[in-house]
């Protein structure tokens, strides 16, 4: 089968490799579609922190944003299973079901995590993916396929907002602007009083306004102690201090971006302004809920879709890494394809 691979620093290829074989308990994904983005582009570029602490070794199959066809079980699937032919979303972070995390129902901590695409499991930028059968999800009939890719994101939106306990009066604003920062403007234009959208790209701003959003910001226009409840989403250090600054007395901000260098605010001001500062490391239980967000359209692929390319040459994969590294003016979401 076909196999999009990052074979080293600023180095991928599209190769031949077997189709995975059968395991207990797992089954045979043909892919569709499969996003690509920060994080694999950090894979990319030798900086992961999967890469850095040997979890993750080259050659590399990326893709933890991926959906695909059903084609076979490896043994007999426990009952209610999505059908043979049925598309599915392959969750990305795969728990081991016995540890005392897991017992606790704290799948996301648990201490024999393996991450599909990043870590423990092949990833979804193939033609076919071998996944845990506990691990699927189906999608329903009619669903618009690229929403199929955006799933695994938007499901860390859905436990921003759970985990902030998002009430009909907050004041929302979202900080970014990438597919998870519009994905949240999506989110709170549906069940918030207000939605700012908070960024540094103009055209990802206007975007931000066709997604619902109230008002769009530039970063340095953004209102201090204003808003109730600040969503992260850009990953920059720097909007760590700025979610903090904008945050009223009482707030909470809910951290999805994934900052990677330090910065320096007085702890102490915490404590005197009451802020609930929430880290959202995934959302790996809202995977059935998500997916019903888009299909009763509060969610929306479509705004979000830069370009899809066919995953057809090493050049193709190349192309695809390169509108990512270009970086982006608009609609943030670059997915390959491997057929349907």
């Amino acid at each position: 089968m076909r196999a999009a691979r990052i074979t080293g620093v600023g180095q991928t290829d599209l190769a031949t490799v077997p189709v995975p074989e059968p395991e207990p308990g797992t089954a045979l994904v043909r892919t569709r579609h499969v996003g690509i983005c920060g994080t694999d582009l950090e894979i990319l570029h030798g900086t992961s922190a999967f890469l850095l602490d040997g979890r993750l070794t080259f050659p590399h199959v990326f893709g933890h944003e991926w959906y695909g066809e059903l084609a076979a079980y490896a043994d007999e699937p426990p009952a209610h299973a999505p059908a043979v032919g049925s598309l599915v979303v392959g969750r990305t972070m795969v728990e081991c079901g016995h540890c005392a995390q897991c017992h606790a129902g704290r799948a996301q901590m648990c201490t024999a995590l393996r991450e599909t695409g990043l870590y423990g499991l092949q990833g979804g930028a193939a033609d076919y993916v071998r996944v845990p059968t506990h691990a699927l999800t189906p999608l329903p009939a009619g669903l618009p396929e690229p929403a199929g890719a955006l799933i695994e994101p938007a499901v860390s939106v859905v436990e921003a907002f759970e985990r902030a306990r998002l009430r009909f009066d907050d004041q929302v604003a979202v900080i970014g602007t990438g597919t998870m920062g519009l994905l949240a403007v999506q989110f709170a234009h549906r069940y918030a009083a207000k939605v700012h959208a908070v960024g540094i790209d103009r055209p990802g701003l206007e975007l931000a306004l066709r997604c619902g959003a109230d008002a769009a910001l530039h970063a340095d226009e953004a209102p201090e102690n204003a808003y109730s409840l600040v969503v992260e989403a850009s990953g920059a250090a720097s909007a760590f201090t700025g979610a903090l600054r904008t945050a009223e007395r009482g707030g909470r901000v809910a951290l999805v971006g994934v900052a990677r260098e330090p910065v320096s605010f007085v702890p102490g001001e915490l404590s005197l302004k009451g802020v609930d500062v929430l880290g959202i490391q995934h959302g790996t239980s809202h995977y059935d809920r998500t997916v019903e967000l888009f299909e009763r359209g509060v969610l929306d692929a479509g705004p979000l879709l830069a370009d899809v390319l066919p995953a057809e040459s090493a050049e193709s994969v190349r192309a695809a890494f390169a509108l990512l590294e270009q970086g982006r003016s608009g609609p943030p979401k670059v997915l390959l394809t491997f057929g349907g």
